[in-house]
């Protein structure tokens, strides 16, 4: 039974590389994707939603890079 979460994350230059590099050998061979955030492992299925998410706020902005699936 799997329990609600909303963590963010934050890694060095060379670790957002990595694993943008992981991130798109999974999607060019149509396979899923693993990564481990704060000591949990998380699989994004081959077929999940992929969407883009720009916020502003007076002279902040956020950029969001989202995949979406069911269990």
């Amino acid at each position: 039974m799997s329990t609600d979460r909303d963590v963010t994350k934050e890694y060095t230059t060379e670790q957002n590389i990595q694993k943008l590099e992981r991130l798109i050998e999974s999607l060019r061979e149509g396979k899923a994707f693993e990564i481990q955030v704060d000591n949990e492992r998380i699989t994004v299925p081959a077929g999940a939603e992929f969407t883009v998410e720009h916020e502003r706020e007076g002279s902040s902005h956020e950029l969001e890079f989202q995949f979406r699936w069911n269990d």
